[in-house]
């Protein structure tokens, strides 16, 4: 069977199955190493407390993988001792089902302001300086504010930041798992192709295809774009149906616990030119050197200088120019799709084992194309593991 079409949808999703030998949660004792090295963070920082809002944080200490709404529920964690829970008392049950550690529950009533609860739960801890989550809305850190006006608040970037960008083992094989399920996916998704067939139906079986596999909420994005709109590196408005001779661009992810898989495919249903295939070949050497530079101790801005240079030597850009590579050359990625840090020109933060990124040096060429290969990496102590093999042809997508 061809790589590019040649399938249905109905016969690829009926060969699909949940994920077999699933990848295990991140344990209790793992959460608590996490509040641990936290705790040494805010010392270094002054903080006497941190407080962590619903979102990617929460679950990341706490193991609840709630989002944030107008009602307050966060953690607070004192520089020593147990962390405390504020959580409006009807979902108090819902909470005790999810938390991952052991905490103290602070409740609040729906007619009670609930910063006034958490500045008592500060005064009792005797804090004077707070790190405020750099992800809390602002309408709830104006509250926290207008509660304990005495308390100098500061920000917990440097302590979330800093324990989340290096990932565990654990936390590695989950995002292995994520990235493998959606790079299967793209795998089906070639093969459903067919003249006229339209974005949204792409859509539509990714979703369904990474729900088959088990994915925690199908796809957790999806973008698809054909001819044109894939000069356009996050698309274009409106459905487009597929030509003889598009480029295809498809980007979408997963979740897998949590943990976010990103990957990008570009290739042509029909025949390519000689400038795709030309173009094609510039991204992945571009790709490619961006990942052979990747060492401990290299600035993650120097990634993306790597692949400029690449680009550039081609006759790309320079800089963000077009046609070239008009975004950074990649993000780090974990719980959220993007997250600190980023291989961007002005992020000299050092490479360390267990960071993750993704290689993305898309090409853009206005008014015609655009190609962009993302793959994920993960640094080790020799230089950088690609999570799942990069795109090895423009004719073969996996």
């Amino acid at each position: 069977m061809t790589s590019i079409g040649g399938s249905t949808i109905e016969r690829e999703l009926a060969e699909l199955k949940r994920w077999p030998n699933p990848a295990p949660p991140i344990t209790r004792e793992e959460r608590e190493a996490r509040l641990a090295k936290a705790q040494g963070l805010m010392a270094g920082l002054g903080a006497d407390a941190m407080v962590i809002g619903a979102g990617a944080s929460l679950r990341y200490f706490a193991g609840v993988g709630w989002n944030a709404t107008e009602r307050l529920v966060a953690m607070v964690l004192p520089r020593s001792g147990e962390p405390k829970m504020i959580c409006p008392r009807f979902e108090e049950g819902s909470l005790r089902a999810s938390l991952g550690i052991e905490a103290s529950l602070r409740l609040w009533e729906e007619h009670e302001n609930p910063y006034d609860l958490t500045a008592t739960v500060l005064r009792e801890l005797d804090c004077e300086t707070l790190a405020i989550d750099p992800a809390l809305a602002f309408f709830t850190y104006d509250g926290l504010r207008t509660a304990a006006p005495d308390i100098l608040m500061t920000n917990a970037a440097a302590v979330v930041d800093g324990c989340r960008m290096i990932k565990s083992a654990a936390e590695l094989a989950l995002m292995s798992q994520a990235k493998a399920m959606t790079l299967e996916v793209h795998r089906r998704a070639a093969r459903v192709l067919a003249e006229g067939i339209t974005t949204t139906e792409v859509r539509r079986f990714i979703d369904q295809a990474h729900r088959a596999l088990g994915a925690d909420d199908g796809s957790s994005f999806c973008a698809v774009q054909f001819g044109e709109a894939s000069s356009y590196p996050h698309g274009v408005p409106g459905e487009q149906r597929l030509a003889d001779g598009d480029i295809v661009l498809i980007d979408t992810g997963c979740r897998v616990q949590g943990y976010n898989s990103d990957i990008t495919r570009t290739y042509v249903f029909g025949q390519p030119t000689q400038e795709m295939i030309r173009i094609w070949e510039v991204e992945k050497r571009a790709q490619a050197a961006a990942f052979a530079a990747v060492k401990p101790g290299v600035p993650c801005e120097e990634i993306d200088a790597v692949a400029r240079r690449v680009l550039q030597a081609e006759g790309f850009g320079p800089a963000y120019e077009l046609p070239g590579l008009p975004h950074r050359t990649g993000h780090g990625i974990g719980l959220s799709v993007h997250e600190a840090p980023y291989l961007v020109k002005g992020d000299r933060t050092p490479l360390q084992p267990g960071m993750c990124f993704s290689n993305e040096p898309m090409i853009v060429v206005p008014g015609a194309f655009g190609i962009r290969l993302e793959d994920h990496f993960h640094v080790t102590e020799g230089g950088a593991a690609w999570f799942t093999p990069p795109q090895p042809r423009i004719d073969q997508p996996v």
